[in-house]
């Protein structure tokens, strides 16, 4: 090796080394050595394709990273996050997911941002799981009225308090509920100032929150008796299989039209798709065909899921193309 080049190797180990093993930054090693800090990022990436330095990741979640990218291969999704849970426990799951969701609320939160949450226990595990973190001027609002009269810690108001709280912000509340008994109403309750200055607030979020419901007798819309037998029988018959906020979507990710979708007091889907970042937190088997759905169309940024049900999407997705 020429002296000149064997010079040349010798500062390039050197960078190597300061900024490796003895943690400076560009900046620092350009002052340091009188060079430019573009010089040093150049000569780190030369390292790296001299092989001088071969970096290496100890990775314990390979095989869930795996799925991520082919969540985002098969749907075009800007981002999933999958957790390897083996408890089929239910309880158990939204708990894992709820972590799971906290750490990566905090890093897409920023100052005076606008957070709509959805009514849902994987929602509510969120903000359970969730740790104070620092930010100005978050404000918390609900993306759909109350499902039921029965009180729970998993309503959309209730999810929008908790958030607020653990984060000490301001929240706003929607007094009504997310499904009333006809049309008339749900057009009138729309109109009242307070509820329609919420939904417009709802409607400038720039990060939403929710849960992904499936259509079935065991939907919490129907247990919390907001939607009838003949009501669920009826969306089903016109192909629903997933309920967005005050929409239900179809298996190829459609959003469908159906006669009480006045009855609704909150925001639509197509409102839920104009918000910059829709995280999506679901698991469990009876949700595949929610989430798949969900995922056809659209209609979520990030999924927020467990590796089983992932598997799940994956096959049922690939056997069951959408039209």
């Amino acid at each position: 090796m020429p002296e000149i080049n064997h010079e040349r190797f010798r500062l390039l180990v050197k960078i190597c080394q300061l900024y490796y093993e003895d943690g400076l930054n560009q900046l620092d090693i350009a002052k340091r050595l009188g060079i430019s800090r573009p010089h040093v990022s150049r000569m780190l990436a030369a390292a790296k394709s001299e092989g001088i330095v071969r970096i290496s990741i100890h990775n314990p979640f390979s095989s869930e990273q795996e799925l991520e990218k082919c969540f985002i291969e098969t749907f075009g999704i800007q981002d999933a996050i999958i957790v390897d849970s083996s408890d089929s426990d239910p309880n158990k799951l939204h708990a894992q997911l709820g972590r799971t969701s906290a750490a990566l609320i905090e890093s897409v939160l920023m100052d005076g941002d606008i957070v709509g949450l959805m009514a849902g226990r994987t929602v509510a595990s969120a903000a359970e799981e969730l740790d104070y973190f620092a930010r100005e001027g978050l404000q918390f609002v609900p993306l759909v009225g109350g499902w039921g009269s029965e009180g729970g810690a998993w309503h959309a108001s209730s999810n929008t308090m908790a958030f607020a709280n653990k984060l000490k912000s301001k929240y706003w509340m929607v007094h009504a509920p997310a499904v009333v008994a006809n049309v008339e109403t749900g057009i009138l309750l729309r109109q009242e100032p307070e509820i329609d200055k919420v939904l417009q607030l709802a409607q400038r979020s720039r990060v939403a929150i929710i849960s992904i419901g499936e259509v079935s007798e065991q939907a919490t819309m129907v247990k919390t008796g907001n939607m009838s037998h003949e009501d669920i029988t009826e969306v089903e018959a016109r192909g629903a299989v997933a309920n967005l906020c005050a929409s239900f979507i179809d298996l190829d990710g459609r959003e469908i039209d159906f006669p009480g979708k006045n009855r609704f007091i909150g925001l639509t889907a197509r409102e839920l798709r104009a918000i910059p970042n829709v995280i999506g937190i679901a698991g469990g088997a009876q949700k595949v065909k929610a989430i798949t759905a969900a995922l056809r169309g659209k209609w979520i940024d990030i999924l927020v899921t467990d590796a089983a049900t992932a598997r799940a999407i994956i096959d049922f997705h690939r056997s069951n193309e959408a039209k």
